[in-house]
Order: C-alpha cells, then structure tokens, then sequence
C-alpha cells in the first residue's frame, strides 16, 4: 500500500482555505483545531491554504468564498463556508459524526 494511502486509511482529510489573516481566517482556524480535537482526536489531517499567497489552489476545490473548510475524505466532499463557529451546524455540514451534530440536525428537520 502506498504510505499516502496509509496516512490516509481511516483519517479525515480536511482543507481550510483563508485569506492572510483576517479576524474571519483566525477564528475558522481555531475552531477547526478546537473541533477537531474535540470530536476527531487523532483521526484527522487538516492543510491550511492561504489564497492571498496560493491564489490558484481555489481553483482545485471551487473555492468562491473564505474561509472556506472542505472535506475530501472520505468521499463525499463536502464544503463548510464561514468562521466555523456554529459547531452542531458544521459537524453536520461536514457529515462528521457527533451527537451534537445528531441533536442539531433533530432540531432543524422538525
């Protein structure tokens, strides 16, 4: 198996794309961190991507936004816009599992 493919096995691949460090691109960053630790410990690799400095990398995820947080494994992608400071909505935005994110997700399909 390649030595990608085992950092990979088993662990969500996340991208945040920001802008410098703007107030917005500071707080998405912690909370990622924050959100991570909390409901992924060690199950996660995350690449931050500042398009002030790499403004072509936008073009790899369809980035319109920032900050702007994508997961690409596992499959499905799937996209968060914003600072990242409702937790319930972006576990669930993200399908990531959590019981806040199955108790916020009750709440909004009522």
């Amino acid at each position: 198996m390649p030595k990608d493919a085992q950092l990979e096995n088993g662990k969500y691949v996340l991208k945040l794309y920001v802008a410098d460090k703007t107030p917005q691109s500071i707080a998405a960053v912690r909370n990622l961190e924050r959100l991570c630790e909390e409901h992924l410990a060690g199950r996660y690799r995350i690449e931050i991507i500042d398009l002030r400095k790499n403004p072509q990398r936008a073009k790899e995820d369809r980035i319109v936004a920032v900050p702007t947080l994508v997961r690409k494994m596992p499959a499905p992608i799937r996209k968060v816009i914003g600072n990242l400071s409702n937790t319930g909505r972006v576990l669930v935005g993200l399908d990531l599992p959590s019981h806040d994110a199955e108790s916020f997700s009750n709440r909004h399909e009522q």
